[in-house]
């Protein structure tokens, strides 16, 4: 199926599920989840009509993303996947968003690098739901406090949430449990539901879908 036709598919569905929740579509963006895909199956996409993206490695969004910038600045790029203080700065200066904030060292690496390149990309705290020791995030109990140590010691303006539920249990507890700290905490954003359950994560509240299969296919490099 052709890209545009996958985007419109999604749309729809995105626009379904917002309207059984009893919300508007226009409250939930679509972020396309393009890693491990090259520019000849991104550029499709946009000429479809999409404009923001997501990108798990800052090492490889570098090796493609400026120059597609170049040729579409209305792009909106965000950073899904886990971040490593030595990239922080690399990050800074591609990415319009980044949804992984996630411990003490990333949020003052992040702080000194907007400071140095005058540049401040919007930033969701990563939260770990399952609290599932292989994967990155702040302990649900944690949020609070560190959210408050990235406002208040790092000056660092917190727009929401993000989670990735354990593939073995059902995501609505999850997506509950986010909203709920997202609301507890004043945060406007959530970042939550990929191509299996965003319509789920539409019904508790996400206002970001991170969706890559469903629009670009299986990928065929593990990650």
């Amino acid at each position: 199926m052709p890209a545009a036709d996958r985007l419109t598919d999604i749309g729809n569905r995105i626009a379904a599920a917002a309207k059984a929740a009893g919300r508007a579509p226009g409250e939930v963006t679509l972020v396309a989840v393009s890693k491990t895909f090259g520019p000849a199956e991104i550029e499709p996409a946009i000429a479809a009509g999409q404009r923001v993206f997501g990108e798990n490695r800052v090492q490889e969004a570098a090796g493609k993303w400026p120059a597609l910038k170049d040729r579409h600045p209305d792009i909106e790029l965000h950073l899904v996947g886990p971040l490593q203080t030595n990239k922080a700065r690399d990050a800074v200066a591609l990415f319009d968003v980044i949804q992984s904030v996630d411990r003490e060292r990333i949020a003052a690496a992040l702080a000194k690098e907007m400071d140095r390149l005058d540049r401040r990309p919007g930033l969701l705290v990563q939260v770990n739901t399952g609290a599932e020791p292989q994967k990155a995030g702040v302990l649900p109990e944690d949020t609070d406090a560190f959210v408050a140590r990235c406002r208040e010691t790092h000056g660092l303006a917190i727009r929401g949430l993000m989670c990735i539920p354990p593939i073995d249990e059902p995501p609505a507890p999850h997506f509950a449990l986010l909203a709920k700290i997202a609301r507890r905490l004043g945060l406007a954003e959530l970042s939550m539901g990929m191509s299996a359950d965003f319509e789920t994560a539409i019904a508790h509240g996400a206002t970001m879908v991170r969706v890559g299969t469903a629009i670009f296919g299986e990928r065929e490099t593990p990650v």
